[in-house]
């Protein structure tokens, strides 16, 4: 019988700790730990184990895809700034190899031209843009849908 598959993994990259005192019309009120709460109702609504990872160092968010390894079976990320342009992310992603969804609260498709690049979105699944917190619970039935095959 083939254990289950249901621990995700949800990464915060930079300034993703600063939610709640960053521009609300883009981010929301929500600080993190409030938006770590309810992705963890939404992941348990779903039969899914989250752990949790904010960092605003480059290479902590590289170490961390690196460790993941018999430890996650799918990720959630937002990555913050670095989505548009950390090809070091990008690589530590692709050896991580697993299911990925990226995930920003803001639709950056209608933002700044820069932050309409991605250079990790080939590497996930889905992408989940402009929803808000309730992306994240978007991205994890997406995720929970890939696991479950």
């Amino acid at each position: 019988m083939m254990a289950e598959r249901n621990r995700i993994e949800v990464m915060h990259g930079v300034n993703l700790d600063q939610l709640g005192r960053r521009d609300p019309a883009h981010y929301g009120r929500l600080g993190l730990d409030e938006l770590e709460v309810r992705i963890s109702s939404a992941a348990a609504e779903l039969g899914l184990q989250t752990r949790f990872f904010q960092t605003n160092h480059e290479g902590e968010f590289v170490e961390h895809l690196h460790r993941l390894e018999g430890l996650a079976d799918g990720i959630v990320l937002n990555p913050g700034a670095w989505t548009h342009y950390s090809f070091a992310i990008r690589d530590a992603l692709e050896l991580a190899a697993l299911p990925a969804v990226e995930v920003h609260l803001s639709d950056v498709e209608s933002r700044e031209p820069w932050r309409r690049q991605s250079v990790i979105a080939e590497l996930c699944i889905a992408r989940v843009v402009g929803r808000g917190p309730d992306g994240y619970r978007e991205a994890l039935a997406r995720l929970q849908r890939e696991l479950s095959r």
